[in-house]
């Protein structure tokens, strides 16, 4: 069972939750590359999976003595932890700790197929719920604050327990209804407990937000809700849909990341906002990669590519440069907060990504741009890849909710407007439908999906 820290109640003032959020660089790779070097010991004694995937590269274990070395390394890859999965039931071949020593697991959310499950020894328990704390902390709750929680409680995700454990570790309080508990239940908890904090996807936030003043006769902000932490999803770090939530619930909003199969939470963005934090180096080390020729990059402002993970420490589920698939662009390098690294936003995902004639296109970019034109739009879309794969030679069709006082009879002007502002931004040409706000499904427990395969049933086009 989760503990709360010990004197945690004395880090209300603090700066950081840990220092080695705020420690030099050249420091903390010292601890990474010592960590890496018991990690990999411990995979070669461990690990039958990795003992498979050295020898068939042509490597040893003891080939790895420099974090530089790793790029020698082949990427682990997310249908490669499927087939182990599959090969051994029900933590996969990939499992490098006894199942006595396991006492918690965790699931994906299985968008993409059936879940991954992902195994916790206590000592892994211990630093997920540290790294979370340090990333909620990051985000501004603190010790003694009251935080509703309306990320899924339910299916194992990760923004459910964990979370709460979290929450409970660094000396918060947590409401746990949790989005499976509905809307009702949750903005009911908000009129209660007068919560400091809400958790929850940024998608589902804007909708119970526009639920308020339906159910309750007032706007989101009369709450007196004063930080947003918002994952699970892209859209924290999206413009249109963070300034949207802010002025909704009068509330800052902060963003999280991280990823089922190393941590729920190892990324945070802290007041300045200027991008995320990497608030758990001594638990994870990360690398940026270019995604199509799969070489390392420098981690320096405006770069772009892909996260690629090293768990340090890991037990029960160790991953060795594990490819993310998280899209990223580096914001910075510094920060006035005082902590050190590099910030990072996400702006799409490998699995995500659209290829239209030759032209990238992540659909999170889309929604930021007719996010962006509320209110003549509510800002929810739904795009239509009707095609094999990923890859089309045709205009991508989307269908886009007008604003619930935009007229009708403006829809075509509308239409021309959404087209020209995604190919002038995006360099990409789309066939846009206008249909009446409420058309799609809102937001709920499960992840947004932006990308369907056949459109829902959908009213005339307005």
């Amino acid at each position: 069972m989760t503990q709360r820290q010990a004197d945690v109640l004395s880090k209300r003032d603090a700066r950081f939750f840990h220092p080695i959020e705020a420690a030099d660089p050249k420091d903390v790779a010292i601890l990474q590359q010592d960590l890496l070097t018991q990690q990999l010991r411990y995979l070669e004694q461990n690990s039958a999976f990795y003992q498979d995937r050295f020898r068939a590269a042509g490597l040893r274990f003891a080939d790895i003595r420099r974090i530089e070395d790793l790029a020698a390394v082949p990427f682990t890859l997310k249908q490669e932890l499927r087939v182990s999965l599959q090969a051994d039931p029900p933590f996969g071949r990939h499992r490098a700790a006894p199942m006595a020593d396991i006492v918690q697991l965790q699931a994906s959310s299985g968008t993409t197929g059936s879940p991954s499950y992902v195994a916790l020894t206590e000592s892994d328990l211990a630093m997920w719920t540290e790294s979370e704390a340090r990333g909620l902390f990051a985000c501004g709750v603190r010790p003694g604050d009251f935080a509703l929680h309306a990320f899924s409680m339910s299916k194992g995700f990760v923004g459910g327990i964990p979370i709460f454990q979290a929450v409970q570790y660094m000396g918060a309080v947590d409401i746990p209804v949790g989005a499976d508990g509905g809307v009702d239940r949750l903005l009911t908890a908000c009129r209660d407990m007068k919560p400091d904090v809400l958790l929850g996807a940024p998608n589902f936030l804007v909708y119970l937000a526009g639920a308020c003043a339906e159910m309750h006769g007032h706007p989101a902000r009369a709450f007196g809700v004063r930080r947003l932490v918002v994952g699970g999803e892209p859209g924290g770090g999206i413009p249109a849909i963070r300034d949207n939530l802010s002025a909704l619930w009068g509330a800052r909003v902060c963003e999280v990341m991280g990823g089922t199969d190393i941590g729920c939470v190892f990324w945070a963005e802290c007041d300045h906002q200027l991008g995320m934090h990497l608030v758990a180096p001594d638990y994870v080390l990360a690398e940026l990669i270019d995604p199509e020729a799969g070489n390392v990059l420098p981690m320096t402002e405006g770069a772009r590519g892909e996260l690629v993970y090293t768990a340090l420490g890991r037990q029960a589920s160790p991953l060795l440069r594990f490819r993310s698939g998280d899209h990223v662009v580096v914001t910075g390098t510094s920060c006035p907060c005082g902590r050190t690294g590099p910030m990072i936003r996400c702006f799409g995902r490998t699995d995500d990504m659209l290829i239209v004639r030759g032209v990238n296109v992540f659909p999170s970019a889309i929604q930021d741009i007719v996010g962006a034109m509320q209110p003549d739009t509510t800002g929810a879309l739904r795009i239509l890849a009707d095609f094999d794969g990923h890859t089309t030679q045709q205009n991508l069709k989307i269908a886009v909710e007008r604003g619930r006082d935009f007229p009708a009879g403006a829809a075509a002007g509308l239409k021309e407007r959404i087209q020209s502002r995604i190919k002038s931004a995006l360099a990409v040409k789309v066939d846009a439908r206008i249909v009446a706000p409420d058309t799609f499904e809102k937001p709920g427990a499960k992840k947004l999906a932006l990308v369907v395969r056949e459109w829902p049933p959908l009213p005339p086009e307005s």
